[in-house]
């Protein structure tokens, strides 16, 4: 009789019975033979995949409770997940065992490769902290990679801060630790945390040493730390998250992208509220849908000043960061599309006196004045 190889077991079919008198295993195998004998065809007889090698080695596990033999079947196999179905579903056809009633069920088909996969996994991982560089294999491979940058994160100073390499002149602040696992997996390591929105002392510190950029969420909370920091510490730059996003789920493209349009603080970056005089005699909300014409279907939107010139064209995902970190006073923003509670929040606390859009997000306490185009 052909033996199947450990190597190639694909599944383990596991199956539970209860018998209404005492049995012995060789009872229990012999009916799973016996029993399943012409019922699937000769293409699945259990005799002859066995002798195969499709199937392996039946293993039986019984006891006798109050005069009942209860136990378990396990029956490896080597066959595809459609084929095994089939052979485990014929088990439960089986109604008598020896001389007595029995009644089998399936509990578990298990398949045994993923135990060696996650073996895999695990010891790649730990092979890959010793090596420099490795080959390209697709999902596996970048999850061992980013699992071994993360591995890279130490605790920085007294305050034991969550960074990466810090050896460099120029290093990247962010909120917290998720935020700094974040880019270590997408090989930004010169980061830290601050492990809050409080900043810490060694922060502080650094910016006297080192060429600092914080790095904020796109929201109002990110608009908050930045203010929070450039009130407490020397920062040369700032980069912002897309609107509403968080720098913990952003994709490494996304993360590039934000860093490569950081603003100097200073020249381009002013964490103040700016509002601009309104010098326009005429009618604002005419004027704001005269300008609203000259870019409707566009997608964009226009900040003002205070004599409604256009001071800046911008697109849509880019108004609430225009806005914030616009260091010439808008009075009045136009833009083609929903204003959303972002966008309404931003013009807010920069001053802006008119917002106009084809719809608004509902958005309580709000000073700027709506104006639906």
């Amino acid at each position: 009789m052909a033996k199947v190889s450990p190597v190639s077991i694909k599944y383990m079919v596991k199956a539970s019975f209860t018998a209404q008198g005492p049995l012995e295993k060789s009872d229990v195998i012999g009916a799973l033979f016996g029993q399943t004998e012409g019922l699937l065809g000769e293409a699945l007889e259990m005799r002859e995949l066995q002798k195969e090698g499709k199937i392996g080695r039946i293993e039986v596990e019984l006891e006798t409770v109050d005069g009942k033999s209860v136990g378990e079947i396990f029956l490896p196999s080597a066959l595809d997940k459609s084929e095994t179905t089939i052979v485990a579903a014929a088990l439960e056809t089986i109604d008598r065992v020896g001389p007595t009633e029995a009644e089998i069920k399936v509990t578990k088909i298990e398949d045994v490769r993923g135990e060696k996969r996650d073996y895999i996994l695990d010891r790649a991982k730990k092979l890959l902290e010793g090596l420099d560089g490795g080959s390209e294999f697709g999902e596996m491979s970048q999850s061992v990679k980013e699992e071994a940058r993360v591995q890279k994160i130490q605790d920085y100073g007294d305050e034991k801060l969550p960074a990466g390499d810090l050896s460099g002149d120029e290093v990247i602040v962010v909120e917290g630790r998720a935020d700094v696992v974040n880019l270590l997996k997408n090989r930004v390591n010169n980061v830290i945390g601050m492990d809050g929105a409080k900043l810490p002392k060694e922060i502080a510190k650094l910016g006297e040493e080192k060429e600092l950029t914080l790095f904020v969420d796109g929201d109002r909370g990110g608009a908050l730390i930045t203010k929070n920091v450039l009130a407490n510490a020397k920062v040369k730059y700032v980069a912002q998250a897309p609107d509403g996003k968080e720098v913990e789920e952003l994709t490494g493209k996304e993360i590039l992208l934000s860093l490569r349009r950081k603003t100097e603080v200073g020249k381009g970056y002013d964490d103040t509220a700016s509002s601009a005089e309104i010098t326009f005699d005429g009618d604002v909300k005419a004027k704001l849908r005269a300008k609203f014409s000259d870019i409707k279907g566009s997608g964009e939107a226009l900040l003002l000043d205070g004599a409604m010139d256009v001071i800046k064209k911008v697109g849509h995902r880019e108004v609430t960061r225009s806005v914030r970190n616009s260091r010439t006073g808008i009075a009045a923003v136009v833009l083609d599309g929903n204003a959303l509670g972002a966008i309404i929040k931003a013009c807010d606390e920069k001053g802006v006196a008119y917002l106009g859009a084809t719809n608004f997000a509902a958005v309580s306490g709000a000073k700027v004045e709506l104006v639906s185009l």
